[in-house]
């Protein structure tokens, strides 16, 4: 893994000083990890929920995916010890 990064292209150079100035008080470092943290972020909730291709799920009808699936509440949210 290396440990230096040489970056040469001039207009790259300027974004990055730009945005250390402006996010990060001067650290290029910390400045180029926050957007390459944002651009996986970005492109790790791309896609579909259930599978790689749309309609690679079915549901059938009546289905409720968001509801709850337990018909009791939990004893954790009621405050209630339970007896054993």
């Amino acid at each position: 893994m290396a440990n230096v990064i040489t970056i040469n292209r001039p207009d790259v150079v300027a974004l990055i000083d730009e945005a250390a100035t402006k996010l990060t008080g001067g650290n290029k470092t910390e400045a180029v990890a926050l957007a390459l943290h944002r651009l996986l972020e970005q492109n790790a909730r791309a896609g579909s929920l259930f599978g790689a291709h749309r309609g690679s799920v079915k549901v059938a009808e009546g289905v409720d995916l968001t509801a709850p699936a337990l018909d009791a509440e939990p004893t954790a949210e009621t405050g209630r010890e339970i007896d054993r």
